[in-house]
């Protein structure tokens, strides 16, 4: 992991499809791409191009039906349930839309959740969560619950439970989807800097050209493939 141009995300010739026969619905076709080590990388499309389920394979939530999709040189689709489980688990982190912070729990405990799944001690788990709190500014609302946050409070809490294990890919589905601009600019430099200064691989499905400017490289999806006209 010390090679930065090392890849840490490839498809080769990857589909996905749905039912068989003349029902078969194709999500992907034949899809190939790679993203290096501390790469940041925006993918776009419009509904239904395929950005989303392109995602859920790279989050291990789902697996091509034909190609490879490798991911630090191992091939996914060979791994059991519980193997793709703990790969998500000990690798990837996760920023929603939606937030999906638990309602009745304070900031800091929502951070920790990651940490109570890898059976991280409470004492340990404490300290690294009111870290990652503090490394996205808000180690002074650790004990608020959500509702008590502002919607760019409650996606900066998201994002430090989404980096408190240290994740080496951070994937963001429309993390300013439900921002202002104000907050979205937060947000973004937020993701800037963890990819910058920590190395982090940060791979962000938007809608928002603007936000995807903060990216380094920019993926787009048409159709259930890559758009090779629209590169960059």
């Amino acid at each position: 992991m010390s090679d930065t141009i090392s890849s840490v995300i490839e498809f080769k010739g990857v589909k996905k499809y749905y039912g068989s026969g003349e029902a078969t619905a194709y999500a992907l076709i034949g899809v190939d791409f790679t993203i290096h080590q501390g790469e940041f990388v925006a993918i776009m499309g419009p509904s239904g191009s395929g950005k989303s389920t392109a995602m859920n394979i790279i989050g291990c939530l789902d697996t091509p039906s034909e190609g490879e999709y490798l991911f630090e040189g191992i091939d996914v689709g060979t791994l059991s349930r519980d193997q793709r489980a703990l790969l998500r688990r000990n690798y990837i982190g996760f920023i929603f839309q939606g937030f999906n912070l638990l309602g009745k729990t304070s900031a800091v405990e929502n951070v920790e959740l990651p940490l109570l799944y890898r059976g991280v001690s409470a004492y340990e788990r404490r300290i690294l969560a009111l870290e990652a709190l503090r490394s996205v500014g808000l180690e002074h609302v650790a004990h608020h619950t959500p509702s008590e946050l502002s919607g760019g409070q409650q996606q900066r809490v998201a994002i430090a439970r989404a980096i408190v294990t240290n994740p080496l890919v951070l994937l963001a589905d429309e993390p300013t989807g439900n921002l202002d601009t104000a907050k979205s600019i937060e947000v973004m430099e937020l993701l800037r800097s963890f990819n910058r200064d920590k190395g982090i691989t940060v791979i962000m499905v938007t809608h928002e050209v603007d936000m995807a400017a903060y990216a380094s490289r920019t993926i787009r999806f048409r159709d259930g493939t890559i758009d090779t006209k629209a590169l960059s």
